[in-house]
């Protein structure tokens, strides 16, 4: 099973300006290496067949001739290779020259798309020798002596292919992409899922930085896979300098990229199922004003695809955010705390991650309103499970901060609590741990109320994907600043801000980053921490990697299977990932009526589960479709 994935490349190959045999030879040298690779689709750069820096050659009869039949020359060489090649020269129709893209496949061409908009400037000057494609549709004879056999001709085309519904794909030239509406966006909105744009850029100051951010930001703009297949070695030098620099970006991201000045394949493998599931959410609007005509073309590859593409296996953390996000956070918070008039602000300070992250949070909050840090009231709560080695870290670092600490053991209210309901001390079930919790949480409600305070919850994102929170307990806050933060995000913020401090609260964080987490709700003998709640629902790092790729990738479970196997092989075997993907997928359907009812908070990353519009799922929605994927897994 594919999934979507189609293998792509652009090929810069080393060309002569004129020499059109020459340049034929490198070009099937591409197709070879691609055809090796298993390349499904494969672009070449804009009019590689002659050159981009041919002049007044263009006029040349001999040079167009000699490009037109290059092209059936390539056509025929596809011939059996399963896969497409996109291809630039100058193609002469009805006494007129024009810049064009042919594409080709099993030896034939399926179809020819002129440029639309011609640069005109500095040195270049193509509106010299092309014209502009319009909006007709015509129908070219390559082959005289089959006059019959015709190809389309004209900006708007479609190719698909008729075995895999999402692999579409359309094409612009160079500079089109640069227009005020690129023909792409034509493209996309029309169903093209991938554009291929075969381009002669020069170089200068700043322009492959330039390049880069235009392919990634249009990619993501119109919800597509671009490629850019970008002209080299052998363009001539007169007045500039061509480096081939090609990407194959995705959605707003480089999948791959070429070193300028260095000739050859630049492959990936682009989603495009991946790109059906984000325009299901962003094209769901009209686009009748800027719907056209199209003429579709099949073609089919008949390709098996084996499936190598990895993914970050920390999908929510961007080095050099930090600060932003943890802004956010405050922003947020400082908000809530102005608007609700609320005169301090009370957390439970545990000793773990997430409530060291809600501290700092907080601390940046109150000194963003112009309040004093001792109006934050951190209370820590120890009860039958909490380890020294917690409770010292909470006081450490509420001393550290310099804000209020209150020290409320709780274990004499929760045995009477459990001695009111008949509850045995020695049984330690769900309602032993959850009376816990839910005292704590009584606490902290009433001790904001004695002091005019907002509640800040410090449940992250993880826990509320699986559920991992005591309903009523800890799952209830009156904001909560780490709503939108998964526990590998709350780590790395807690480690970035550590980094950057001093003395006793660096130590005391560091210590708390390497303290394994834990609910601390069952008694240990030697006052260590008995419970690891990694051991219990599985590996952080893994549920938050199938947390992105289903909501913000929109995998299936065997898709995020396949690409975790992939991603985490040198981690986890295929049977511990398989474990843990059906715990998460069991979980986050059955504890979403504890997310239909979650306290308001800042959403931080690309990710929130707040009903109120982030992400509506009903709370007795039924697991079995997306765990018999699961079953149907043969490892």
């Amino acid at each position: 099973m594919d999934f979507g994935y189609a293998k792509v490349a652009t090929f810069t190959p080393e060309i002569k300006v004129g020499d059109v045999d020459f340049n034929v030879d490198s070009i099937k040298k591409g197709i070879d290496v691609a055809t090796e690779k298993g390349v499904s689709l494969i672009a070449f750069p804009e009019l590689c067949l002659t050159g981009s820096t041919a002049g007044d050659l263009f006029y040349s009869k001999t040079l167009i001739e000699s490009a037109k039949s290059a092209l059936n020359d390539l056509a025929n060489y596809t011939r059996d290779k399963k896969l497409i090649v996109l291809v630039g020269l100058p193609f002469a129709l009805d006494g007129l020259l024009y810049n064009v893209c042919a594409v080709i496949s099993n030896g034939m061409v399926l179809g020819i798309i002129p440029k639309t908009y011609m640069p005109n400037f500095s040195t270049v000057n193509e509106s010299r020798y092309f014209k502009c494609a319009d909006e007709k549709l015509s129908f070219v004879v390559l082959d005289k002596d089959n006059p019959e056999d015709v190809v389309p001709f004209g900006k708007n085309i479609i190719f698909a292919d008729k075995d895999k519904d999402c692999f579409k794909f359309s094409v612009e030239i160079g500079s089109d992409v640069n227009a005020i509406v690129p023909p792409s966006t034509y493209h996309a909105v029309n169903g093209a899922r991938l554009i291929v744009n075969i381009s002669a850029d020069n170089e200068q100051s700043l322009a492959i930085k330039n390049r880069r951010e235009l392919v990634k930001n249009y990619s993501n703009k119109i919800t597509s896979a671009y490629i850019l297949a970008n002209a080299g070695d052998g363009e001539s030098t007169t007045d500039c300098v061509y480096s081939g620099h090609s990407m194959i970006a995705e959605n707003g991201v480089i999948l791959a990229e070429s070193a300028p000045f260095n000739n050859g394949l630049t492959l990936s493998q682009v989603d495009l199922e991946s790109i059906d599931y984000q325009r299901t959410k962003n094209f769901n609007q009209s686009f009748d004003l800027i719907k056209k005509d199209y003429y579709y073309v099949g073609f089919s590859v008949e390709k098996e695809i084996n499936v190598e593409r990895k993914y970050s296996k920390i999908p929510f953390i961007n080095l050099g955010e930090e600060e932003h996000l943890l802004n956010i956070q405050a922003q947020g918070l400082k908000k809530r705390i102005i608007h609700t008039n609320s005169k301090t602000v009370v957390l439970g300070l545990s000793g773990g991650l997430d409530s060291t992250l809600a501290l700092i949070v907080a601390v940046k909050a109150v000194t963003m309103a112009e309040k004093s840090l001792k109006d934050i009231i951190a209370v820590t709560m120890p009860c039958f499970g909490t380890s020294s080695r917690t409770l010292e870290n909470s006081i450490r670092l509420a001393k550290s901060f310099g804000v209020t600490l209150k020290k409320v053991d709780i274990t004499k209210s929760v045995k009477r609590h459990l001695k009111d309901i008949k509850h045995s001390e020695s049984v330690h079930d769900a309602a032993y741990e959850n009376a816990q919790a839910r005292e704590r949480t009584q606490v902290l409600m009433d001790i904001a109320n004695m002091y005019n305070g907002l509640v800040v919850g410090t449940g992250d994102l993880s826990e509320l994907a699986l559920g991992w929170a005591t309903y009523n307990g800890d799952h209830m806050s009156m904001y909560a600043v780490n709503a939108s933060v998964p526990k590998t995000l709350v780590r790395h913020l807690t480690n970035f801000y550590a980094e950057n401090c001093k003395g006793k609260l660096k130590a005391t964080l560091l210590d708390i980053l390497d303290t394994p987490v834990s609910p601390e709700l069952i008694p240990s003998n030697d006052n260590t921490i008995k419970q690891v709640t990694e051991d219990i629902v599985g590996p952080y790092i893994l549920h938050d990697f199938f947390l992105y790729n289903m909501l913000v990738n929109g995998f299936s479970p065997a898709k995020i299977y396949m690409v975790a196997v992939n991603s985490f092989k040198d981690e986890f075997d295929k049977e511990t990932i398989l474990k843990w993907l059906k715990t998460f997928t069991r979980r986050f359907f059955n504890q979403q009526f504890k997310r239909s009812c979650m306290p308001d908070g800042v959403k931080v990353t690309e990710i929130s589960l707040s009903p109120r519009g982030a992400y509506r799922m009903p709370s007795d929605a039924v697991s079995t479709l997306w765990l018999n994927e699961l079953e149907d897994i043969k490892i």
